[in-house]
Formats: structure tokens, sequence, C-alpha cells
């Protein structure tokens, strides 16, 4: 009997042992070359406007070797997008700028804007990937800086994109007029709320906008909170990576910030003092170099399609089709 139960338990712990491999495998091997497109529509435009279609970029931590990233990226200008929002975390490497001119070039001329997370000014570290699922990452006193000004100077002067690091600017989008706000990375409280009213005014004119959008690198809920406080329609967000290893059925284990889980990836409702507002947070299209795997979350980019309020089909906020989460 003794023999019996000891045979069991290793037959169970083999069983486990394989499917652990198993899915070490998938995540490392397979499911973070799975780029995917993640398509929603969103009904806040002014009644009579024609559709705007946004390519919602982020957290590509991108390395110059890849090349299956960089070339599925820049076939994303098949999409035709109207206005790009990418929200940080561009660089994976110290040449990690060779990578983006590869993957972004289609997108010159193409309206735009960004900010930045922690990794456009260092360079990610080896850390134990076990201590992701304890809380919030902390932040290092030593790291290896970037080329932040070389990377601004891409996005700004090669691509015409506006940077909204604690920032505004007005665009034009599709013949409508855009206010976009944005701030510098919460994670590391870089973040500047108290500067945006005054610079989201300067960018205004005597015109009002049709559409404004808050632009943040991470998510947290002060800065969700105050984009709601300075009249944004829709918030853009990246930083959490979904997860980057989520549960079948449970989702994200962790969020890397306060966001609440169930919101860590995806299209959803945000919700202050009777404010309610879209918000969609980008699982992001790569990985530190130093934890090379997804699971359950595969990497993404984002097509919000924007509607007018009085689109046939669209009575609500989301319209049909939307697959919010």
């Amino acid at each position: 009997m003794a023999s019996s139960n000891v045979k069991t338990a290793l037959t169970a712990l083999g069983a486990v042992g394989a499917v652990g491999v198993g899915a070490a495998v998938w995540g490392i091997g397979i499911e973070r070359y799975l780029f995917t497109l993640r398509e929603h529509e969103v009904a806040i435009l002014p009644p009579g406007s024609a559709p705007i279609r946004v390519l919602h970029l982020s957290d590509a931590h991108m390395a110059p070797w890849q090349k299956r990233k960089q070339r599925w990226i820049a076939s994303l200008i098949d999409l035709h997008p109207d206005l790009i929002v990418n929200t940080g975390d561009n660089l994976g490497h110290a040449d990690g700028l060779r990578g983006l001119r590869a993957a972004f070039a289609p997108f010159r001329g193409i309206p735009g804007v960004f900010v930045h997370g922690s990794n456009d000014h260092t360079a990610p570290s080896p850390r134990n990937p076990f201590k992701y699922f304890t809380g919030p990452s902390t932040i290092l006193t030593a790291e290896e800086p970037l080329d932040t000004a070389a990377l601004d100077e891409y996005l700004t002067d090669d691509l015409g994109w506006a940077d909204l690091n604690n920032a505004a600017a007005r665009l034009e989008v599709a013949g409508l007029t855009v206010d976009a706000f944005g701030v510098s990375d919460a994670h590391r409280r870089w973040d500047r709320l108290d500067v945006v009213p005054d610079a989201l005014e300067e960018a205004r004119d005597d015109e009002p906008a049709g559409l404004t959008i808050g632009v943040t690198h991470a998510p947290y809920r002060r800065v969700l909170d105050s984009f709601a406080d300075f009249g944004a329609d829709m918030i853009f967000a990246g930083h959490t990576h979904g997860g980057q290893v989520r549960l079948p059925g449970f989702g994200a284990l962790v969020a890397n910030c306060d966001i609440p889980l169930r919101q860590a990836r995806g299209l959803s409702e945000w919700s202050h003092r009777g404010t309610d507002l879209a918000l969609n947070v980008s699982a992001g299209l790569g990985h530190s170099i130093y934890a090379p795997v997804r699971f359950a979350c595969p990497p993404e980019a984002s097509l919000i399609t924007l509607v007018a309020k009085d689109a046939p089909g669209h009575p609500a906020r989301f319209g049909a089709g939307s697959g919010i989460g």
C-alpha cells in the first residue's frame, strides 16, 4: 500500500512538472510572438462626426534583434490609422531606437502623441521575476541611462508626434479638433498633475475641441481621477502588460500599479465623482529582455474606432462589438 501511494504521488508530481514545463515552453517560446490586434468601438465623438481610427501602441520594450515585432508593428499601417497614441516604455535595450525606427517608420506624418515610461529613460536590468507578483516593482538606485533625447527627437521631429509628458497639445485629426494632454511615468512619480491644467489651457484657443484625450504610461488611480477632473473624454494607458501572466478564467494576478485587476487590460469605464469615461489599458507589445514570457496574455496593439454619439447602432458609449475586457 505504501509503495502504491508513493507511486501515485510521484505520478502526480510528474504530471505537475510536465504541465509546468509545457506552460514555460508556451509562454517563452510561442505566446510572446503571437502579436494580436484588439479592436473596440467607442461612441464619444460629437454628433455627425466621421469615425476616427486610433492606433494605441505601448510597451514595445524594443531590442534591435526583435525583427518579428518590428515587422508586425510596421504592418499596422495597413489599418489606416488617423491618430497614433503611444503610451511609453518604447526602449528595451541601449540600441533599441534602431529597432523602433524600423517599426515606426510607416507612421511618419500621421498625427500622434506620446508619453514616457521609465524604460524610455533607463534600460531594464536583471531581477528576480517572481518579485513581480509581490506588488508594484521597486526602483533601482543604479540603472543604465538611455538616450531619451534621441528617442524624443525621433518621435517629434521625424514622426511628427506631440510630446505630452506633463504637457498638452492641440491636433487636427480627420477633420476634428482634438485636445490631448498627458503625464510622464506615474510609476516613478514623474507625473506633474499640477502643471497639466495650465498646459491644457495654453494649448487651447477660442474654439472648443471635439474630443479631449488623456494619456499616461502607468494608470494609477490618482492620475485617472485627475484626468477625469481635467475633462478627458477618454484615457489611454499602458504599463501593466495586462498582468503579463494571466490565469485563464481569472485574469491578471498583478497590475504593477493600483488599478483594479479587472481593468489591467482592455477597454473599460473609469468613474470618478459622477463622471464616466472610456479607459483603454494596453497589455503592450513586449516585455523586459530579462523576463521573456507571456502566458494567457499575448502581446498586443489596440485599434480604437471612435464614432459619433448619434452613430446608427451605437446608442451607448461603448458601441456594438467593443469587446470590453
